[in-house]
């Protein structure tokens, strides 16, 4: 499957600072591969740095996103924001994750590993719009939505026409 929108970057144009704010096309197919209503805002202020032998991208985004409330089934839309900081490390290099599939020694604590780069390019749009996925809320409720819920009444149980001869007397 391609990606909705691309802004690729070499990366010996690094260092420097990147505006990305999609087109209306663009934000269209963004939507529909989130699975959202519509996104008519998304912008994001980038920095993109040398880090070792790779890049460091660093930044925040903002949008708009459309969605269906999971309470009134109605579509509404709401702001988000988000943070991105993300490494990455050409293949081979010595930063990159171990490409054999070893075993892999997990510390929740410690930093997320460096991408590993195809090539010399890196996709900016990528890494924004995985970003943005990251901060939807897939049961997103619209504000004041409130679930009412009224249980149907109890079925009458099958043994309720012995309550009619009473308790049994000792």
């Amino acid at each position: 499957m391609s990606p909705p929108w691309t802004a690729p970057v070499r990366l010996h144009e690094i260092p420097r600072t990147v505006r990305l704010e999609p087109d209306a096309a663009a934000r269209a197919q963004i939507a529909a591969a989130l699975g959202l209503e519509s996104l008519p805002e998304l912008t994001a202020q980038l920095t993109v740095a040398p880090w070792m032998d790779g890049v460091e991208i660093s930044g925040r985004f903002d949008a708009v996103v459309e969605q269906i409330c999971a309470v009134s089934l109605e579509a509404f839309t709401h702001p988000l924001h988000g943070e991105i900081s993300v490494r990455a490390a050409p293949a081979g290099s010595p930063q990159a994750p171990d490409a054999e599939g070893g075993e892999i020694d997990y510390d929740p604590e410690a930093p997320d590993p460096p991408d590993v780069l195809a090539g010399d390019t890196l996709d900016l749009a990528g890494y924004l719009v995985e970003h943005l996925a990251l901060e939807i809320d897939p049961f997103a409720r619209k504000p004041g939505a409130t679930f009412d819920y009224i249980p149907d009444a109890e079925p009458e149980s099958p043994f309720a026409v012995l309550k009619a001869f009473g308790e049994p007397k000792p």
